[in-house]
């Protein structure tokens, strides 16, 4: 597998054309259209934008660091000229302007080879769009993709294209790329621009990309915030805790893959130590749901306005066709269930004591990252799926058993990278979660690129 840099390389030097690579994903896109990966293709204009940059290396014009590579884009972020329709039927506009993480990303000569499709209105965690029509798992069809950002993880995953963003409020980023095969980070959240990205929760929301190996995303999350790529950190420095109650109540699959991995990372000098997030985890859904359901109908109120799509949220809840979704906004954000004013402010109020907790707890056991499994889950079935899942002897809803461990990384405003673990032939993917300090993120991607180095 060549990384994005060494495709680049390879493109500037015209030893593979910017057009080949973009119709061999469009002709892998074809072939693969089962996996309904996308909402919108952008074929047209991606061949001839590659043309382009095979013309400009012909006459040795200089070119931008994602020279000729196809990326997709969640399909709740603004491409110039594209539908956003963010999975939904009540939202459809085509902005005049992309969001600023995709405009970075254009800019930097990458080739947007179409719109992804993802849970209905971002919220969800298994990309059953029944408006769209489920994304399958391109480890196995049969299973869903995970969301919300399930279309760009299962297009990264079956090599249709070597990047793509999604958006990631309650680990919408980290989870499909774990449960498909990918690599997925979620930066900072205040690290990345929202401007052009249809919100769902505004102090959770954050950009960032899925891709095939760590190093890809540290290439991506760079030029998405005009940083430096960083290095590897030298693997025997790494001290690393085992996030309690992540680490517990696991399938028995992903328990195996997980204590594996710790293994190799033990052999290889890693120093693990063991910490108790638990009080911390329990406060950031006490924390997170009041400030969710509050936010979602604010910030989706206003972000309709600013686009001036002549559509209301009421309008937009009255068309949404997935039942989970629908449910959710007529009971949580739109009615008797929705959060009060103060509730709301009392939530907000605890955020900043939470995170100070969790960097004390980091800082104390002089940590470069905490470490659990992305979800306690493989991916399940589409066909028969239930509300409903077993886990650790309990029946509990299919959203709190999949959100069990990314949801709080998005209350803290944390990093978080999930690299895909080794796995049988025969197992789903499952995936590791690295988790930093805020505004670390070159630190966590420097982590995750050692630690992959290791397990790959």
């Amino acid at each position: 597998m060549r990384t994005i840099r060494e495709t680049v390389q390879l493109v500037r030097a015209g030893k593979v054309e910017a057009t080949r690579l973009v119709k061999n994903a469009l002709k892998r896109t074809e072939s693969e259209a089962d996996l309904n990966a996308f909402t919108l293709l952008n074929a047209k204009a991606a061949i001839a934008r590659a043309a382009r940059i095979d013309a400009e290396i012909a006459t040795g014009e200089s070119l931008g660091p994602l020279a000729g590579i196809p990326v997709v884009i969640k399909d709740n972020m603004n491409v110039a000229g594209l539908d956003t329709t963010a999975g939904t039927p009540g939202i459809r506009y085509q902005p005049d302007q992309s969001a600023l993480v995709v405009t970075r990303l254009i800019e930097a000569d990458a080739i947007v080879l179409g719109k992804t499709n993802l849970h209905e209105l971002a919220f969800g965690v298994t990309s059953i769009n029944a408006a769209f029509g489920a994304v399958r798992n391109a480890a196995d069809p049969r299973c869903f993709a995970g969301g919300s950002s399930g279309g760009t993880a299962t297009a990264v995953a079956a090599d249709l294209c070597l990047a793509g963003l999604g958006s990631d409020t309650a680990g919408s980023v980290r989870l499909p790329a774990a449960l498909c095969g990918a690599v997925g980070f979620r930066p900072t959240t205040w690290s990345v621009s929202p401007d052009g990205v249809v919100p769902s929760v505004p102090t959770f929301d954050v950009v960032g990309p899925i891709t095939r190996c760590v190093e890809d995303a540290a290439m991506i999350y760079s030029i998405m915030t005009n940083s430096l790529v960083p290095e590897p950190r030298p693997v025997s420095e790494l001290r690393i805790g085992l996030a309690s109650p992540y680490i517990l109540d696991l399938e028995p699959n992903v328990e195996r893959a997980f204590d594996n991995a710790m293994d190799r990372l033990k052999r290889a000098g890693v120093t693990i130590v063991n910490v108790d997030l638990a009080a911390i985890s329990e406060n950031s859904f006490d924390i997170g749901f009041p400030i969710g359901f509050y936010e979602m109908r604010r910030a989706l109120t206003r972000f309709l306005q600013s686009m001036q799509t002549q559509a209301s949220l009421e309008t937009v809840v009255d068309k949404v066709a997935s039942e989970d979704v629908r449910s959710v906004y007529l009971d949580s954000v739109l009615g008797s269930g929705a959060p009060s004013q103060r509730a709301y402010d009392e939530a907000i109020a605890r955020i900043p004591m939470l995170r100070t907790r969790y960097r004390e707890i980091l800082e104390a056991h002089r940590l470069d990252a905490i470490a659990f499994p992305t979800s306690p889950l493989q991916a399940l079935p589409i066909e028969g799926l239930a509300d409903t899942v077993a886990l650790a002897g309990e029946t509990i809803p299919v959203m709190a058993a999949f959100m069990r461990n990314v949801a709080p990384t998005g209350v803290y405003g944390a990093p978080g990278l999930s690299i895909p673990l080794p796995k049988s032939r025969r197992s789903l993917p499952v995936g590791l979660e690295l988790d930093g300090l805020p505004d670390d993120d070159l630190d966590l991607l420097a982590v995750g690129m050692a630690v992959e180095s290791v397990l790959d």
